[in-house]
């Protein structure tokens, strides 16, 4: 499939002293192929200035394709994620946090082996390759690696981040998902889901990671491993 347009999909939750940033640097990265960028931010009901923030920016910026939408209550990462999906027009869609734990220079390293003609799905994995890491919490880095570990019991692959943040999806096939998890057990379900797609091509590739600490604004927590643990089990149970 050619691919003219990708749709960068944008979780924003009490991000509005940094989420400039982001856009910045999204921004500038320019795309192999020429290939369009499209911006889908979707504010998951900010208590902070995220939405002045962003409007801001759109209007300062007006070369840059943004949407905007907004939850009229708190729902969870993965229902916006599910917003995003569902307004994405691009070919392929990739998933791109807030904060700046990851690098939108990187987008062409995801976007290779689609524009090669190979790949369907690509995930940006943090341990693989030789790009920078910021060096964190040993517990949460376990979590991560054990996480994958029983996510590729169900599903078969052999990914080495089944959490990644960087997860590149052809549209079409994405959008027929019937995806339900409204928090942090998007990751585990849109990858079991996504291993049960006949003839599906997933690829891994190395990207860098610049992680936050907890006073820096990370927010995922033990409640939310182990909320994946149960989601790893269901969807592979229940396919």
């Amino acid at each position: 499939m050619e691919i003219r347009k990708l749709s960068i999909i944008i979780p924003a939750y009490n991000e509005g002293p940094t989420i400039h940033r982001i856009l910045d640097k999204v921004k500038a990265v320019s795309l192999i192929n020429e290939i369009e960028k499209e911006v889908i931010i979707v504010n998951d009901y900010s208590t902070d200035n995220t939405k002045e923030a962003i409007e801001n920016y759109i209007s300062k910026n007006p070369d840059l394709s943004i949407q905007y939408f907004e939850h009229e209550k708190n729902k969870g990462k993965g229902a916006a994620l599910h917003t995003g999906i569902e307004k994405a027009t691009g070919e392929y869609l990739i998933i791109q946090d807030a904060d700046l734990e990851y690098d939108p220079e990187e987008y062409n390293i995801l976007l290779k082996p689609v524009v090669d003609g190979a790949a369907d799905v690509v995930y940006g994995s943090r341990f693989a390759g030789g790009n920078a890491h910021r060096i964190l919490f040993f517990w949460h880095t376990l979590g991560n690696k054990f996480l994958t570990f029983l996510s590729n019991m169900f599903t078969n692959l052999n990914l080495s981040d089944m959490e990644t943040c960087y997860k590149l999806f052809r549209s079409d096939i994405i959008k027929k998902l019937k995806l339900k998890e409204k928090r942090f057990g998007f990751e585990p379900e849109v990858t079991a889901k996504i291993s049960n797609v006949k003839g599906i091509r997933i690829y891994e590739v190395g990207i860098s990671y610049y992680g936050r600490t907890y006073d820096e604004g990370k927010k995922i927590n033990a409640k939310d491993g182990f909320r994946a643990i149960y989601c790893i089990i269901k969807y592979a149970i229940f396919k």
